[in-house]
């Protein structure tokens, strides 16, 4: 097998950074649909929508909330009847996987505006599919990345510290996933090898979580943007994004994908489910207990779950602890790239022990957060 890393065509990030968005589309089309959250439909294109329709015809078409098979068919067709060159998908985790996935089936160009630093969605040429009814279905291997990746840090130091946070989540597996890849010469998600750059990113992005996470909370609360909050954008959103595809998934992400089994958990955020994979893989991949409290230090320093509780399942059964195991080791999982022997009965003991584990730490709150 060989080695293979993937990387997006171009990434812009800075306060501000929207006000060159049509200059850089125009560089990659004319006719561009805006595949719009319902947040940015409202609060985020009005302002920009006249400047960006001097540079190249622009159609605005809300998300419909899933990306699923039925909503990216709907908006291939708004695409192709506008015939549009250029798909931007600005919003969170699914309307940018919606909008990579319509870009395909359109024979358009992408580029990717998130709103929230919430996952590292934006610059992975990967798009993870939902039913209608937000259960996990399957993950698209696009053919390429996002040809731009824009990032307005003003923007995201204005919405809601829980989804920095949960991007934070999503960001933490990257070198707990990266480094499991590379010890079991696992494949990456672009079909080869890890890369020593990206094994490299992946390890990058751990260390400006642990060096700047607690002060990027902090800037998010007062919505101002600063070195901290930069650095912590950068690691959720670039870092993550080339360490995951470039370096390789395996427990963390399995086990999120298990956990949306449960309706329980749909009320929580992408990111926020993985960080309990990460912690489950720490007892799964019999991690050193320094390291272990490492982790578990900085997931309540930053408010990360570090209970099942947290996460919708305070009085979960066995039954359903098996459903979610179950679900994690599906042929084809990544959880199967572990060097570690995995097994559903692996899947429960590792998710019961790192609950205890929570639930056991000093001045540990319970609950939903």
């Amino acid at each position: 097998m060989n080695q293979k890393a993937v990387f997006p065509g171009r990434y812009i990030q800075g306060a501000g950074a929207l006000a060159t968005l049509a200059e850089e589309v125009r560089q990659l089309g004319s006719r561009a649909l805006v595949v719009a959250s319902g947040t940015a439909e409202r609060a985020i294109v009005p302002p920009h929508l006249a400047a960006w329709r001097e540079r190249v015809a622009v159609t605005v078409e809300r998300f419909g909330g899933e990306c699923s098979d039925e909503e990216m068919e709907r908006l291939t067709k708004v695409a192709r009847s506008h015939a549009c060159d250029v798909i931007v998908g600005m919003g969170g985790g699914k309307v940018i996987d919606t909008a990579k996935a319509v870009g395909y089936a359109a024979q358009a160009r992408v580029a990717i505006v998130p709103t929230i630093a919430s996952s590292d969605a934006p610059t992975s040429a990967v798009a993870v599919i939902y039913t209608s009814a937000g259960v996990f279905l399957r993950t698209v291997a696009l053919p390429r990345n996002p040809d731009l990746v824009l990032v307005d840090t003003r923007v995201i130091a204005e919405a809601p510290v829980r989804f920095l946070v949960a991007g934070m989540g999503d960001a933490l597996a990257t070198w707990f996933e990266a480094e499991s890849c590379r010890m079991a010469h696992a494949p990456n998600e672009c079909g080869g090898l890890g890369t020593l750059a990206g094994y490299a990113l992946a390890r990058l992005c751990y260390e400006t979580l642990m060096e700047y996470g607690i002060a990027a909370r902090m800037s998010c609360e007062e919505k101002v943007v600063t070195p901290a909050l930069n650095h912590v954008v950068e690691a959720n959103i670039l870092l993550s994004g080339l360490g995951f595809e470039s370096a390789g998934l395996a427990t963390a992400h399995s086990i999120h994908n298990g956990l949306t089994e449960l309706d329980a958990t749909h009320a929580y955020l992408h990111g926020e489910k993985v960080a309990i994979g990460v912690l489950a893989g720490l007892f799964l991949t019999a991690q050193p207990s320094r390291l272990v409290a490492k982790v578990y230090d900085f997931c309540e320093s930053v408010g990360l779950p570090t209970t099942l509780a947290q996460v919708g399942l305070g009085e979960i059964s066995f039954g359903d602890l098996r459903r979610v195991a179950e679900a994690a080791c599906r042929e084809g999982e990544t959880i199967h790239h572990e060097s570690c022997p995995v097994s559903a009965d692996a899947v429960v003991a590792a998710l019961k022990a790192a609950d205890r584990f929570g639930r056991n730490r000093p001045d540990q709150r319970h609950g939903a957060r």
